[in-house]
């Protein structure tokens, strides 16, 4: 009987399907109760996704962003710069 998952390739199997639509994997090629999904790919129990998260972006922790400080000077300067050009006109 088809796995319902695809132990070679993860793909979708039909039910009572003779071999894997995706790669072609079959009884004799990989579909055994002693198949497993090591070629998947996936992580294991044991995957340490901090670990992973500062090997792939270092250690360095975030900074938060937010707007530069010369914006807000900006914004403010425009802003009343319009209102002395509006009362003073």
């Amino acid at each position: 009987m088809a796995p319902e998952t695809c132990p070679n390739c993860g793909a979708d199997v039909p039910r009572n399907a003779k071999a894997c639509p995706e790669c072609g994997a079959c009884e004799r090629t990989g579909w055994s109760e002693e198949a497993h999904d090591g070629a998947l790919g996936l992580p294991d129990d044991s995957f340490d996704y901090e670990d992973y998260v500062r090997k792939e972006f270092g250690g360095r922790t975030p900074v938060p962003r937010g707007v530069h400080p010369v914006w807000w000077v900006t914004a403010i300067l425009l802003l009343v710069a319009w209102l002395a050009w509006y009362f003073w006109r």
